[in-house]
């Protein structure tokens, strides 16, 4: 089993990409949802989180507004969130991993490089699009304001440098293309898995 992160900035087509990557018949594994699962009435992130920050929850859920609340009053705190969410996630990882059947997983994490979690794939896909398409994108969702968007990007490391470190580099230009350069990608990894 081959383990693929895909990583890249906000904007830069790593959902569209990512389902690209299911239709070659690979496993996706998707950190965001994971995180929604967790956060989810009955999820396993409520009771750590009611028990270190009872106000976090709202209807037996985690209230992401609310945990935004809390760490705005408290900066630390957000130290402790991650400690208890980023452990859960891991284990949410593992546990797909371990029964998934396609031999390509493909871990969609937003933040790979930023996490260290390039160091636990056997290679990373980086999407990228030029700056002026990434902010239509983003803009065009419609959910958040231009300075938003800045704050987002500044946590995240530069498109440049998330590409030049990764081992395959996809351009969401268009779909056509975009999928052209999966399909590509997909091969290369059955090769070696092949020649292994």
């Amino acid at each position: 089993m081959f383990l693929l992160g895909l990583t890249g900035s906000i904007g830069m087509g790593k959902s569209t990409t990512a389902q690209m990557f299911v239709e070659e018949g690979c496993a996706l594994w998707d950190a965001d949802a994971a995180v929604h699962r967790l956060y989810s009435k009955g999820g396993a992130a409520v009771a750590p989180l009611r028990e270190a920050f009872p106000e976090s929850i709202a209807d037996g859920a985690v209230s992401r507004p609310k945990l935004k609340e809390i760490i705005g009053r408290d900066p630390a705190a957000l130290k402790k969130i991650e400690s208890i969410v980023h452990r859960l996630v891991g284990q949410d990882r593992a546990a797909f991993i371990a029964q998934a059947t396609s031999d390509i997983v493909v871990l969609d994490i937003p933040l790979l490089f930023e996490t260290g979690g390039n160091t636990r794939v056997d290679a990373v896909a980086c999407v990228t699009v030029d700056d002026a398409t990434q902010r239509d994108r983003v803009m065009e969702r419609g959910t958040m304001t231009e300075a938003q968007f800045e704050a987002i990007k500044a946590k995240q490391l530069p498109a440049s440098e998330k590409c030049a470190r990764s081992d395959y580099v996809i351009e969401t230009d268009t779909i056509e293309h975009a999928k052209e350069q999966v399909q590509s990608v997909v091969q290369d990894i059955r090769e070696k898995l092949k020649n292994a």
